[in-house]
């Protein structure tokens, strides 16, 4: 998935994963993924996706700064 946001590009398949966390299991309605990224220039972003029942019912990507993303890590790690 690619995203602009405030000028700046968020693209799943040109940036480095870092973390991914799995909420349910498959075809789980409230099941979800959420996947840490950051871009070639460093800056942070998560990609989200979901059941129709979860918080994220369509998929998105969220920008993060740097210390949000550690702490998003350090609370799953």
């Amino acid at each position: 998935m690619k995203k602009t946001i405030n000028g700046k590009i968020y693209d799943t398949e040109r940036s480095n994963l870092i973390k991914k966390v799995t909420s349910g299991t498959f075809g789980d309605p409230a099941g979800f993924e959420e996947t840490l990224y950051q871009t070639e220039a460093g800056n942070y972003f998560l990609f989200v996706n979901g059941g129709v029942c979860s918080q994220y019912t369509e998929p998105d990507i969220k920008r993060m700064s740097r210390a949000v993303a550690e702490s998003w890590m350090n609370k799953h790690i």
